[in-house]
């Protein structure tokens, strides 16, 4: 294949003088790269111009000869007149580098009573939170984003080490809160009872080579801390069952994705660093990782659908619900769910239920299934007009192409969004839907990025609310619940969060369940819309809304009266299911 005619810049191995292990930061003031801290508040999406290396698509400064101009002129307007012409005449001899060298001396007889040389500028130390990965200036202890200390040992022991100390040993009382964490019969029950973890190392060998204005947001170090949090507390290994991990074939990839694509990914294998875009990065280990994370939620699907496990989660990465059938994008190669939702086809499943909870749009998902009627796909996810990454999810978009109402979007219309709002509308439009659907299979593509202390998703989402959304998912289909971990961005809330998921696959009750959650007003009036279109396709909804209209019309709608009979466009049953 070309290389010119793919979309990405790359480097080739062997060209990069420097170790292409270790990360280097870039001097002078941050580049366009630094967008991935605001990310359209949550967004991936960014337009950088590239380097001249080509490498990195970010904007080197090179700040040298500025600052060593800018003192030359300075010391000539403060040297004074009888000496200054001497000294602009032996400047025009002098080169810049002997000036940054102080290699240019004034003559003993030159009058410099009056000149104070320019002082050195004290240094600024400049560190990144391990946790979150923002940038802190100085030499306070604590990241000012998230408040954990810089030599935390949450790589060590999850979210168990304590945020506030640097890296040591589990103190007593953290010990006490990881033993009642732990189940005292941690032996895994027997087989088609037990639930499967599917992991495997070589996906920490997928990592941006070379780091640009601060550490890319989706590194090795968030399956690090999971992992780190589950042995803490005994979960895994212990309590979970463990899957051998094998590549997705081609073919596989191929039921999924467009040939072009694959061998486009694959091709990273032979590179030293590339990108699909300006924020999805690929080394040549990238394309293996991406295998492996396909074929273990492959494996996982056919695992739980025959039997031989209860149910699920995949702990893998790059993530993969923004790539579509032709491209890579929002730091995902492969998109695992879909692979994952065929693999379960392919072994007997008729129906499967794709639920994203993920801060951003799952586009590639909705994509790749936009036309089925076997697969449904709903989505939760910050939207704000189109303003949030990937601008895709709105509530209008429901499927195409005989398949409208198979495809459910719940936009949230601003940041903030916590457990009240998430549980309000799994209450009221996925429950609903879903129990209508009546999946052989589920699926979740379990973004953690609307957690509580996320840099991108900025959202509310606590622990808790992941695991009751969990278990309200785990009372249909059977049980038969696959959870795919896509984004999220803080270690302590992605460790925390996945936890608390996985807990409730082991049988554990999520604790305190808000059955009669008070939505906010702007989450009440994007339920109540989603509602509106739904009932479309979904018969099942039309009372729900007309409840709501009741119990919170004058606090959502003021001066506006909602026609129910009004909305219907089509016949009053739902989906039809082949």
């Amino acid at each position: 294949m070309d290389l010119e005619a793919l979309p990405m810049s790359c480097l080739k191995n062997g060209e990069a003088e420097h170790n292409p292990y270790t990360q280097h930061r870039v001097l002078g003031s941050e580049c366009e790269c630094d967008s991935r801290r605001n990310r359209d508040l949550g967004s991936v999406g960014i337009n950088i111009s590239p380097c001249q290396g080509g490498n990195c698509g970010e904007e080197r400064v090179s700040t040298a000869p500025i600052s060593v101009r800018d003192r030359a002129e300075d010391m000539v307007a403060n040297i004074k007149p009888d000496v200054k012409s001497k000294k602009a005449r032996q400047q025009k001899k002098m080169t810049l580098e002997d000036m940054y060298n102080n290699q240019y001396d004034f003559d003993d007889e030159d009058d410099d009573s009056d000149w104070e040389p320019v002082q050195k500028p004290a240094a600024v130390v400049k560190w990144f939170c391990v946790n979150c990965t923002m940038v802190n200036l100085g030499d306070d202890s604590h990241c000012d984003i998230c408040g954990e200390h810089k030599e935390s040992g949450i790589l060590k022991h999850g979210y168990f080490a304590s945020p506030f100390l640097k890296e040591a040993g589990l103190s007593q009382n953290e010990l006490e809160v990881k033993e009642r964490y732990k189940d005292p019969c941690s032996q895994i029950s027997e087989s088609g009872k037990f639930t499967a973890v599917g992991f495997d190392e070589r996906m920490l060998l997928h990592s941006e080579v070379e780091m640009k204005s601060h550490p890319h947001p989706e590194r090795p170090d968030r399956l690090r801390a999971i992992t780190a949090s589950l042995a803490t507390a005994g979960i895994f290994p212990g309590r979970c069952f463990p899957i051998s991990a094998r590549e997705i074939t081609e073919e596989e990839l191929h039921m999924v994705h467009s040939l072009e694509h694959i061998q486009s990914v694959e091709l990273t294998s032979q590179l030293l660093a590339s990108y699909f875009t300006p924020d999805t990065y690929a080394n040549e280990h990238s394309a293996r990782a991406a295998r492996l994370a396909a074929g273990l939620c492959a494996d996982l699907a056919s695992e739980i659908l025959s039997g031989h496990a209860k149910n699920g989660f995949a702990l893998v990465r790059p993530p993969g619900h923004h790539a579509g059938i032709r491209q890579a994008m929002g730091f995902c190669l492969h998109n695992n769910a879909a692979v994952a939702a065929l693999a379960a086809q392919g072994v007997g499943a008729k129906r499967v239920l794709i639920v994203d909870w993920d801060v951003h749009h799952g586009n590639g998902t909705q994509e790749i299934f936009d036309g089925s009627k076997t697969v449904l796909y709903v989505s939760l996810h910050r939207h704000e007009g189109g303003k949030f990454y990937p601008g895709t999810g709105a509530a209008h978009e429901v499927g195409s192409m005989g398949a409208e109402g198979y495809c459910v979007n719940v936009p949230w219309s601003r940041g903030g969004v916590g457990d009240n709002d998430y549980l309000f509308a799994f209450q009221h439009v996925v429950l609903p839907i879903a129990s209508a659907f009546s999946p052989d299979f589920i699926i979740i593509s379990a973004g953690f990025d609307a957690a509580r202390g996320d840099p991108l998703g900025c959202c509310d989402v606590t622990p808790s609310g992941f695991a009751q959304m969990t278990h309200a998912l785990n009372a249909i289909s059977g049980g038969k619940l696959l959870v795919i971990l896509e984004g999220g961005y803080n270690l302590r809330s992605i460790s925390s969060s996945a936890t608390a998921v996985i807990k409730v696959l082991l049988g554990e009750s999520p604790g305190c369940e808000a059955e009669n959650a008070v939505p906010s007003k702007s989450g009440l009036l994007t339920v109540m819309e989603v509602l509106k279109i739904q009932m479309k396709f979904w018969p099942t909804l039309e009372p729900v809304l007309l409840k709501l209209n009741l119990q919170w019309g004058t606090y959502a709608l003021p001066n506006r009266i909602v026609c129910l009979r009004s909305q219907r466009t089509g016949p009053m049953h739902g989906p039809i299911h082949v």
